[in-house]
């Protein structure tokens, strides 16, 4: 009763509320809501799984619906892939040096389950100490109280070991979209203006001086960067905005600060990433970066248009 009362308070106070609920198979989940938008946290797969605006058929984030209730198992050699918004430490390339194997991710980032706390309009997030990284996550989710915007603060705190670079990296695993797109910088040191990461060709690339957006490859894994921090994803009925706060330093994987990955079939889902400068982190250290996600309703018949006038 105490605690019905005191989110009760909270909701009346701050216009979001945030109530405890189970999802697919997880308990001791948390939705939280402000009348526009809302978003649900599964701490026991460190994940928020879904983000939708109120009233919705479907939420616009990816879930893996064969692993409902399903817990990862932190030795384990094959990567369980719920779906969802998570984040790891870029560069991807540095995994196999601290952890000493390439894949699957770092399991304190990925494959625990994270304390929870709820805050003022939303829930933080709370990991074990990776011993690997010998990084601890903290993952603030909030929601703002007038518009139907999302905000996760991503913070990696150096407990112990010795000192590492990283970056925040947040993955977010998108349902099938008619297009995702993104604005290219004025000047860009990538010689078509974005970084092609993969070997497949994007499909249906299209570029219209700045603005670039592509499809879903359904037959090969595509995945482009570029040095904005701006990306747009427009589905049937939905339109998701996500965009990382400035931040001066050099960026991982040739100096992305987002990135758009496509999986094929079978699972049909996109990753719209955004990464953090690279920073040396000494015991007792932090970075952290801010994620901004605004959710609108389709207004356009062509996704491009409705992607140029979300950027």
């Amino acid at each position: 009763m105490e605690e019905l009362s005191y989110l009760a308070a909270v909701a009346d106070a701050t216009g979001v509320s945030v109530e405890r609920v189970s999802h697919h198979g997880w308990a001791e989940c948390f939705r939280i809501a402000n009348g526009q938008i809302e978003a649900i946290v599964v701490p026991r797969i460190g994940r928020v799984m879904q983000l939708s605006r109120v009233g919705a058929a479907e939420g616009v984030f990816w879930e893996n619906r064969e692993l409902d209730g399903q817990l990862p198992d932190p030795s384990s050699s094959e990567w369980i892939n719920f779906g969802g918004d998570k984040c790891w430490p870029a560069p991807q390339s540095g995994w196999a040096v601290h952890q000493g194997r390439e894949w699957p991710p770092p399991a304190a980032f990925d494959a625990r389950p994270f304390a929870a706390v709820l805050t003022e309009r939303g829930v933080e997030l709370t990991s074990m100490v990776d011993p690997g990284f010998g990084i601890q996550v903290v993952r603030s989710v909030e929601l703002d109280a007038q518009r139907p915007t999302m905000r996760i603060r991503t913070e990696y705190r150096k407990v112990a070991g010795a000192p590492v670079r990283v970056s925040v990296w947040t993955i977010t695993q998108m349902r099938e979209p008619e297009r995702v797109a993104l604005l290219l910088p004025e000047i860009s040191h990538f010689a078509e203006g974005f970084a092609r990461l993969l070997n497949a060709e994007p499909k249906e690339l299209r570029q219209n001086g700045k603005f670039l957006s592509l499809a879903r490859h359904t037959e090969a894994e595509v995945k482009i960067g570029a040095e904005t921090a701006a990306m747009v994803w427009v589905g049937r009925n939905a339109v998701v905005r996500i965009e990382a706060e400035p931040g001066e330093g050099e960026y991982p994987d040739g100096g992305c600060a987002s990135e758009i990955y496509t999986n094929p079939d079978p699972l049909p889902y996109v990753e719209l990433e955004t990464l953090g400068p690279l920073v040396e982190l000494k015991t007792g250290e932090s970075t952290a970066r801010t994620a901004t996600y605004t959710v609108l309703p389709r207004t356009l018949s062509d996704a491009d248009a409705e992607a140029l006038a979300a950027l």
